[in-house]
């Protein structure tokens, strides 16, 4: 039975996101048998509007079989495979619906970097995100819901709602933070183990609407490489190559991670600062703004635009917002800064423009809630 949400969505992933017209090869990328349901939507879709699907279904459990085991001379020839495909692509959709989060938590560190630099540089970033239109988005199967702490029908009614949000409304509602962070020079952000400053002078601002990533609702942009001194205490848990990391905090000298811990195994965290020179210095820093999602999730690409949060990126910077930073890594740590999370301020200049999750400036204020954006 066809779920009209579904094709809701993929209207919105082939129509808004990739844009997709007559004769692009559309790379439909499938992971986990849950997520078939929406690629069968967007398949329909892409193939409606003229474009010509051809798809990839993949398992983090088949992945950890060639994993454990390949060297990487093996690694480079699959990576070669696929840099071929890609190379034809168009535009590329990503649809995530692994079974378990946590199939590649025993794939040894110098394994898993090898697979990082051999196959995700040359295939994801180097060609998917450089070259081609694409966007990027999980799908609301039962391990989802287990991660967010919600039934399965009530998350994915949840998962729909917030996907489907009318992202023209909340692109335009983004504008004047654009233009207020484009000109900010000095960023000051406070809070309960956190105090941290920076300069994003002259780093370009990027609105993120609903083009690249589902759900959305972020504007990032990047400090200047060696300016970040300080600390910061992120209070949302991050799962990461299968390991969950909680209190991760990060200690800060001219822009380098010199201490990091967490509640855990900060070994092993140490492992991902430690991929590559770059992994220690931070290529993002962005504003979550999505009025719908409230709570972290264990998932990045919800997390990372939570109501009222800020996100302070270790590892590769985005060319879009360039600081200079490269690595094999970008990973994506959230702090939430609402009462419910222990508040928190961040100042632009030495002033303040955002207090406990809210914008505080006139051009700011009441932009970013779901009756203005649709929700």
């Amino acid at each position: 039975m066809i779920d009209p949400r579904n094709n809701k969505l993929a209207d919105i992933l082939v129509d808004y996101s990739c844009k997709v017209k007559k004769g692009d090869m559309v790379y439909v990328a499938m992971k986990g048998i849950p997520s078939i349901e929406l690629g069968k939507a967007v398949i329909r879709k892409v193939t409606e509007v003229g474009g010509v699907p051809y798809w990839y279904y993949s398992d983090d459990s088949l992945t950890r079989q060639f994993l454990l085991y390949n060297t990487e001379e093996q690694i480079k020839k699959y990576a070669s495979f696929h840099v071929q495909m890609t190379k034809r692509t168009d535009c590329y959709i990503s649809i995530n619906g692994a079974d378990n989060p946590f199939d590649l938590n025993d794939i040894p560190p110098k394994k898993m970097l090898a697979f990082k630099k051999l196959y995700h540089k040359p295939v994801i970033f180097n060609q998917i995100i450089k070259k081609a239109r694409w966007v990027a988005l999980r799908f609301p199967n039962n391990a989802m819901a287990q991660l967010a702490g919600q039934p399965q029908e009530k998350f994915e009614q949840f998962f729909y709602d917030v996907c489907c949000i009318d992202y023209k409304k909340m692109s335009k509602a983004m504008d004047p933070l654009v233009k207020v962070l484009k000109k900010t020079n000095k960023v000051h952000i406070k809070g309960k183990g956190t105090d941290l400053k920076f300069s994003i002078k002259a780093i370009p601002v990027v609105k993120c609407d609903g083009i690249f990533n589902i759900p959305d609702g972020e504007v990032f942009t990047a400090p200047v490489k060696k300016s970040v001194n300080g600390v910061i205490s992120y209070n949302t848990p991050s799962l990461y190559e299968g390991t969950v990391y909680d209190n991760i905090r990060l200690e800060f000298k001219n822009g380098k991670i010199i201490d990091a811990t967490c509640n855990g195994d900060s070994k092993k965290l140490n492992h991902i600062f430690d991929t590559d020179p770059g992994a220690r210095y931070v290529g993002e820093f962005a504003l979550g703004v999505n009025p719908m999602i409230k709570e972290p999730m264990k998932d990045t690409l919800f997390d990372e635009k939570i109501d009222g949060s800020f996100h302070f990126t270790p590892g590769r910077c985005y060319d879009e917002a360039s600081n200079g930073n490269g690595s094999a890594i970008h990973w994506d740590l959230v702090c939430i800064q609402r009462k419910d999370y222990g508040g928190g301020e961040i100042w632009f200049d030495n002033k303040l423009i955002r207090k406990n999750g809210k914008f505080v400036i006139p051009q700011l204020k009441n932009k970013f809630t779901r009756k203005a954006l649709g929700g």
